[in-house]
């Protein structure tokens, strides 16, 4: 498995904002999104042996082992490496950018987060609709992140046209940054009483100075 980067940090976004985690950011990723701000994971990064990751996860005493990229789902072995991770008394995030079938990766103490890409990300045709329905309630999360006001109609209707709020699922909207103002995208959702969930990115503001191991 090629590896970017290991490190521990503050989950930024979604509803486990703010819970300390062990990030693993795979090399390589399908998408290739307007606004990507982990560029540095298309090609670079370290073959690493499923052996070696777990000795890593298990010297870290973080309980929470956060999957990302990159698109961890494009890992062949990522399967194998999901099993040891749960044997070894820990619970796993998995952050995808849609694209790829979540099925094989759905399981206890697994939660998925399932980016929807809008138009704005020049990625909307490769959103995979096939994963929406096995979305678990509770569990797994939706995330929108939007790049100006035509993307946010589309979210918004992307929402009422697949019966996403149906699902039980938490709703995040991320405002593209730099780019969408917080602010505008609050003032937006406050008028729709729209029932989505702002996200901040507040690792950005944490480590304001660090590109990389955030």
């Amino acid at each position: 498995m090629k590896i970017n980067e290991i490190f521990a940090a503050i989950e930024g976004e979604t509803s486990l904002t703010g819970f300390p985690m062990l990030f693993v950011r795979f090399t390589g990723c399908p998408l290739r999104c307007s606004y990507c701000d982990t560029v540095y994971a298309y090609e670079e990064g370290k073959e690493t042996t499923i052996p070696e990751l777990i000795e890593i996860i298990e010297k870290n005493e973080l309980k929470i082992v956060h999957l990302t990229g990159g698109e961890p789902l494009a890992q062949k072995e990522l399967p194998e490496l999901m099993t040891r991770i749960l044997e070894k008394n820990r619970q796993i995030v998995i952050e995808t950018g849609g694209s790829m079938d979540i099925a094989p990766f759905i399981r206890d103490k697994v939660r998925i987060m399932l980016d929807i890409k809008t138009p704005g990300s020049e990625m909307s045709h490769r959103n995979l609709l096939s994963n929406i329905p096995l979305m678990r309630e509770k569990t797994d999360e939706f995330k929108f992140t939007l790049c100006h006001r035509k993307d946010y109609d589309w979210a918004v209707n992307f929402i009422s046209k697949h019966n996403l709020r149906e699902k039980g699922c938490v709703i995040n909207f991320s405002p593209v940054t730099p780019g969408l103002s917080p602010a505008t995208l609050a003032e937006w959702i406050l008028k729709d009483r729209l029932a989505v969930r702002l996200n901040c990115q507040i690792h950005r503001f944490i480590w304001p100075d660090r590109d990389r191991g955030v």
